[in-house]
């Protein structure tokens, strides 16, 4: 079977066809870094983390890049707030996010280009948009927010905005991060270039000294790193509209070829009935998460639900999470994993191998995975706890020690050990009054026991 992806682009699901055969180009918008990234950020790195690695399992060769804004109004905002320089912000928060991703298990990308480091590309762009007549520079004393000499798209010259995000231009309202002002023509159109002010950053240009706009940043990086047309744009659904919607413009308008030919979007972290984010007061940040649940809860968590699917974020979900990854570390810790090749033919295998082919339909992969972990504490058969452990690989899970995962990151290991060995002498003395008081007061504790042939096991609830 062959990878389908759901494409916003198009609305329905199409079989992927890399431009280059065995090859794939995958962008996807990173981070802003001004802040800490919180879990609707790992939501959107998650999905993508777990797109690029299944079509590594497919034997494709990704090209997977994620960007950094390291230069945009709230990083300057902050920057001033802090008295430091913007630079000394971002490789700050940049240190930050590299730390919270690798906890996740997020696998490092293969480019991470800075949008600093990209400005002669945007600036390349913006004259080849003003050329074709798509952009334009405002007037010298209009009024408004804008300084004056800004370099804008103008939005109605491109036949095609609206197309990703389904908005018609008579109905189309400006939305986040898209300001109405006099300087421009229509209300529409967007920045590309912003006239410097005092104290801020900024690059020489034929325009005057300024700095690029939030959406030329990526159209010029994305291109610069994969091509004028690529595979696959993947990003949050909050960016749909105005950030992709004017990527296609600019990208569109200047070279006259489609940006990506699949554009992947990932669903919402929800906090009761509004989405994660800064701007809204609701966010835990990662490092916070980590504090609070373990790495991997958290990852499978993420992982469970369709990746375009809207996720609640609650205790209770976290803790079913929890739940679940046990099922398939008990398996794991009960039998032997022989270091086995996987095998695709096996039933399990085969099942988990066409859910992901359907546009990474992670909660059938997962069912066949707990179906398997079934077999496995049926059959005792390493073969199978080694397809268990393999699969779980190619979404990155299942790779600790299944004991010291199910015990968890616990500083009484000691004392638990030492009240199990009381049980078992009062289980020996026929004492079952007092094994009953030991097994109540360690699962008062959080701490379920496990009787087997092997003798007593025991992990956190």
């Amino acid at each position: 079977m062959t990878l389908e992806i759901y494409n916003t682009l198009s609305r329905s699901k199409q079989p992927l066809q890399p431009i280059l055969p065995g090859r794939v180009g995958l962008y996807v918008c990173g981070m802003t870094v001004y802040d800490y990234c919180h879990m609707g950020h790992a939501r959107l790195f998650m999905a993508m983390d777990m797109a690029q690695r299944w079509m590594r399992v497919l034997g494709l060769e990704v090209s997977y890049v994620r960007n950094i804004t390291d230069i945009e109004d709230k990083i300057i905002k902050r920057a001033a707030e802090n008295a430091e320089t913007p630079g000394e912000l971002t490789e700050r928060f940049i240190r930050y996010m590299n730390e919270d991703f690798a906890a996740l298990g997020l696998s490092v990308p293969d480019a991470e280009p800075r949008a600093t480091e990209y400005v002669p590309q945007m600036l390349g762009l913006i004259e080849l948009l003003e050329q074709k007549g798509l952009a334009y520079q405002a007037e010298e004393g209009a009024a408004g927010g804008d300084s004056p000499g800004d370099v804008n798209f103008a939005v109605r010259k491109f036949p095609g905005y609206g197309k990703l995000s389904g908005k018609s231009l008579d109905d189309l309202r400006a939305g986040e991060r898209v300001a109405i002002e006099r300087s421009k023509r229509d209300p529409l159109d967007f920045v590309l270039w912003k006239q410097a002010k005092p104290t801020e950053p900024s690059w020489p240009s034929s325009w005057g000294a300024g700095r690029p706009g939030w959406h030329i940043e990526c159209s010029a990086m994305a291109s610069e790193t994969l091509g004028k047309t690529f595979d696959i744009h993947g990003g949050g659904p909050d960016l749909i509209f105005p950030h992709h919607e004017n990527e296609i413009a600019q990208s569109e308008g200047a070279h006259g070829v489609p940006l990506a030919n699949v554009w992947m979007h990932c669903g919402a972290l929800r906090v009761g009935d509004e989405k994660m984010s800064k701007s809204l007061g609701n966010m835990m940040t990662i490092r916070d998460a980590l504090k609070k649940y373990d790495a991997e809860v958290l990852r499978f968590f993420l992982l469970r639900p369709h990746y375009r699917s809207q996720i609640a974020f609650t205790e209770s979900l976290i803790g079913e999470a929890r739940t679940a990854l046990s099922r398939l570390y008990t398996a794991l810790r009960d039998t032997e994993a022989d270091a086995l090749p996987l095998d695709w033919e096996e039933a399990h295998a085969r099942r988990f191998h066409d859910a992901m082919n359907d546009d990474f339909n992670t909660p059938v992969a997962l069912a066949a995975l707990f179906d398997l972990a079934s077999e496995v504490n049926r059959s005792r058969s390493s073969r199978l706890a080694a397809q268990l452990r393999a699969l779980g690989e190619t979404l990155g899970i299942l790779q600790q020690d299944p004991a010291q995962f199910l015990r968890g990151s616990d500083d009484n290991s000691a004392g638990i050990e030492l009240l199990i060995s009381v049980r078992a002498t009062a289980k020996k003395e026929k004492n079952y009054a007092e094994a009953d008081r030991v097994r109540k007061a360690l699962l008062n504790q959080g701490v379920v026991l496990e009787d087997g042939p092997g003798g007593t096991t025991w992990r956190r609830q």
